[in-house]
């Protein structure tokens, strides 16, 4: 965390004017961001489905296993200061440039051997994906400064289908064509490497940044309303990673078949999409975003209640928590975008809120698992969910004030949307 609290100062914004109209260069620009964006879940999520395989092939115990799905939130968390000062350093573009060349080493390095090559490539596809969970909202902040809401929208859906893709087609394409675990997890690098070849062309344009003058980070972390959006980050992203390990197996418990309640999940995430495309549009449009906050824990918490007390209706549980969950990530995303002046706070908030979030949220689903073994039952690990849904709520309320980071003063005029 003390990353973000030294260093250089930071730039500021490059030389290359924001794209305000909507012409052939910002369409393209649009489209490759999205293509970035998608490839920052499926290297992750494509291993569940393949855990029992892996987990016999090389022989890993459950605690190996375990470890093995939550090296990348770790990841997430601690490399996440890194993001802000590679893009000090060389540029948002060509960090992110960066970012995807080092998830394609990850996933071949992963495919590649036994135990130490699956670790090894863990941390780095891990690496990669967490400078890119950082860089994305400031690079929508500098380049997309009127239309924050509908690129934070099209990106955080583009995270969701490619966590959704990865968990519905990873197993049937690898047994169509013959491929075992290895073949499987290799053939994403495809899917990145296609981002990569489409990233390539914006980093040759773009200018290196300027390196004077701009605000240092050091200045968030003692910023409440830099903490409210990091908490809300983080307890967002503890319950989805919380649900996602662990409601296959909930749903297993109540009588399911194992292939249904994987097709459930499949659901939950595909009701994603949906709330991460239209949640940020709705939260960008107002200076305020105290009602889409309510309305998404609202939503959340009907869906966890209706799982504890309404058996028989899982189908509609499942949606309603998959959709709100999607859509507070999308919140999250856009609030990093509303409540920084400019790109670099912008980097800066993001590296802040990832780094101590995706921390928070790695104990989300030891935390649920503990709960579990300890009642041997589900009710109590669902609680503490909906508790953390109340906590959530709260910071939400509080960060989605018209406010912004590291100034103590409401939003200019100008900074309406």
């Amino acid at each position: 965390m003390s990353g973000l609290a030294s260093g250089p100062p930071a730039p500021r914004a490059t030389t290359t004017p924001p794209r305000t109209a909507m012409g052939w260069s910002a369409v393209w620009f649009a489209v490759s961001i999205v293509l970035v964006a998608a490839n920052l879940r499926p290297a992750v999520v494509a291993v569940g489905p393949l855990l029992g395989e892996i987990q016999a092939d090389q022989r890993l115990s459950g605690t190996a296993a375990g470890v093995l799905t939550a090296l990348p939130v770790l990841c997430f968390g601690l490399l996440a200061p890194v993001a802000p000062g590679a893009a000090r350093r060389f540029g948002i573009e060509r960090a992110l440039l960066g970012a995807v060349l080092v998830l394609c080493a990850g996933i071949a390095v992963r495919s590649a051997g036994g135990p130490v090559a699956l670790f090894a490539g863990t941390v780095l596809l891990g690496a990669g994906i967490a400078v890119g969970n950082v860089l994305l909202p400031s690079l929508v902040k500098r380049d997309f400064p009127e239309r924050t809401g509908l690129m934070t929208g099209l990106y955080s859906m583009a995270i969701t289908s490619g966590a959704t893709l990865a968990a519905g087609v990873t197993v049937p394409v690898a047994r169509a064509v013959g491929l075992d675990w290895r073949g499987a997890l290799a053939m994403w690098l495809v899917f990145a490497g296609v981002a990569l070849l489409c990233w390539l062309p914006h980093v040759r344009r773009a200018d290196r940044p300027a390196r004077t003058g701009a605000a240092r980070a050091g200045g968030l972390w003692r910023d409440p309303l830099a903490w409210q959006v990091t908490i809300y980050m983080g307890l967002q992203s503890l319950s989805f990673f919380a649900v996602t390990a662990w409601l296959p197996a909930l749903l297993v418990a109540r009588g399911f078949d194992p292939v249904v309640a994987g097709w459930l999940l499949s659901l939950a995430t595909a009701c994603g999409v949906v709330g991460a495309t239209v949640a940020p549009v709705l939260a960008a449009r107002r200076r305020e975003q105290r009602t889409v906050v309510l309305v998404t824990t609202g939503t959340a918490a009907v869906g966890l209640l209706g799982l504890l007390a309404v058996p028989g209706v899982e189908v509609l549980w499942v949606a309603l928590l998959g959709g709100a969950q999607s859509a507070a990530l999308g919140i999250a995303l856009t609030l990093v975008g509303v409540r920084a002046p400019d790109a670099e706070r912008a980097a800066q908030l993001s590296g802040m809120a990832q780094s101590a979030g995706y921390a928070l949220a790695a104990a989300g689903p030891f935390a649920v698992g503990f709960l579990h073994d300890l009642t041997a039952g589900w009710t109590a690990p669902l609680l503490l969910l909906l508790a953390v849904l109340v906590l959530q709520g709260a910071a939400g309320v509080l960060a989605a004030r018209d406010r912004l980071v590291a100034t103590g003063g409401s939003r200019s005029p100008t900074g309406a949307r």
